[in-house]
């Protein structure tokens, strides 16, 4: 079980939303069971059919209504993230605010992808609506991550069901119920409960699966889906490397490797989750590594000074103890940090002299862990970036050689000398098993589209 509780009624399971700092019950909301799933999804087909016919404007703009409303809202998402994730309150806060202008921004651009193109002849291409799309979201980005998918779906012309992770209910609950109070009923809906309510949903009378999470679940849609051959985007998560250079600005590559290793208590999908550095450089690395790390702060999300927050659950947790447990067996030296951090929290934790036959390099590890190695060959640090399932982002450092090695990188997004995820209209893509299509761009919009070609 997760963190969040399972309460049975008489008549009806409860969703109980637990703060990870302290246990506390933050709120409930009830399980949508198989009879009230049927209706979600009878209802947003009905919905969707009326709203498709309306006007592509008209429907951007309804939408960019509806996340001006939540102006009111924002701080109270913001302590809702807090609170139920633990993110510290600096970045919930971002997030929030994120979501608002963010929701405003793609409703107005993913309006260009869905307008109708005229083509050399008497050919036009139209991007009709697919039908009814369900958004399942994760828990470690539970506004921005629903929202990357929930408008580019909305402005297509799709019904959209989300169902948030059971471990963020409330900040789902209240973003919907106020996006509702402009768009017309039926085309925002949501489904809440855990991986069988996921799995119901796909499974269900529906068009399209947009999907952020694990590898795992990410399989399991996939199957679920094949059936009725449903439309999927799927972002999978990651193992992203980072490769260090002999010539790299090691203090600058120091702080981005620590930075992004504990961002989001680690809790993050392109988050730096093992580090290659030259030999000629290491010692110095790991010195300024560890003294960056030494500044974090670790604690409630109450406490203003924290920059790393309490894992969202005990399983997380103990899958992060169990990946630095195993590392130090295997010969991994635990550079800074404790070796059996207690609940709920995980210290800024650096380990060297990882190997691949060690979790912490082959898994994800989700937590705030810098996992470093050396190298004396460069050949060999791109052979072990690249030796893995995962593709979604990777990072070098360097001058002279840093283009060569990006261009052999095996991801979807690489950063030089910087993070991965590009500004402006950029998608978010990954390779191998990291991403089954991709969102973002006007590319990525249309994937929430039916192609259609017209000849007259």
């Amino acid at each position: 079980m997760t963190q969040s509780s399972i309460e049975q009624t008489a008549q009806e399971q409860t969703l109980n939303s637990i703060d990870p700092s302290n246990g506390e019950i933050v709120g409930s909301v009830t399980i949508t069971n198989e009879s009230a799933l049927k209706a979600i999804v009878e209802r947003a087909a009905k919905a969707q059919l009326s709203w498709g016919q309306r006007p592509l404007h008209e429907r951007s703009s309804l939408i960019q209504q509806a996340y001006a409303a939540l102006e009111d809202a924002e701080e109270s998402l913001s302590l809702l993230i807090s609170r139920e994730m633990g993110k510290d309150t600096r970045r919930a806060g971002y997030e929030a605010s994120g979501t608002l202008h963010g929701g405003r921004y793609l409703a107005a651009e993913s309006a260009k992808a869905f307008a109708s193109q005229r083509l050399a002849g008497n050919s036009e291409i139209q991007y009709r609506p697919l039908g009814t799309v369900a958004v399942i979201s994760p828990w470690n980005y539970p506004l921005a991550m629903a929202n990357n998918l929930i408008v580019p779906a909305l402005v297509a012309g799709n019904s959209v069901i989300l169902k948030p992770s059971e471990e963020t209910p409330l900040v789902a609950d209240l973003l919907v119920s106020i996006l509702n109070e402009t768009l017309p009923s039926g085309v925002l809906q949501i489904a809440h409960g855990g991986g069988e309510v996921g799995e119901a949903l796909v499974k269900s009378d529906i068009n399209m699966v947009a999907f952020t999470g694990s590898l795992q679940t990410g399989r399991n849609i996939m199957a679920s889906a094949a059936p009725q051959l449903k439309r999927l985007v799927m972002e999978l998560g990651g193992n992203d490397p980072m490769i260090v250079l002999d010539d790299a600005d090691v203090f600058a590559a120091a702080q981005f490797a620590v930075a992004s290793s504990f961002e989001n208590a680690g809790q993050m999908c392109t988050s730096t989750e093992r580090v290659y550095v030259d030999e000629k450089i290491a010692e110095q690395f790991e010195q300024a590594v560890v003294n960056i790390a030494s500044q974090y702060k670790t604690g409630s999300w109450r406490d203003s000074q924290v920059n790393i927050g309490p894992l969202v659950n005990a399983k997380q947790h103990a899958k992060v103890v169990s990946h630095i447990q195993d590392a130090l067996e295997k010969g991994a030296t635990l550079l800074f940090g404790e070796n059996k951090p207690l609940l709920p929290f995980i210290q800024p934790t650096v380990i060297s002299n990882i190997n691949p036959t060690m979790k912490i390099e082959n898994e994800e590890t989700f937590g705030p862990v810098v996992a470093i190695d050396r190298f004396g060959s460069v050949e060999d640090a791109i052979n072990r970036a690249n030796d893995s399932i995962y593709g979604l982002g990777a990072v070098v450092f360097g001058e002279r050689d840093a283009k060569k090695v990006a261009q052999r990188l095996q991801a979807g997004m690489i950063g030089i000398n910087q993070g991965v995820g590009a500004g402006g209209d950029a998608p978010w893509v990954g390779a191998k098993q990291s991403g089954f299509g991709y969102h973002g761009s006007i590319e990525g919009h249309r994937q929430f589209a039916q192609v259609t070609v017209i000849n007259h």
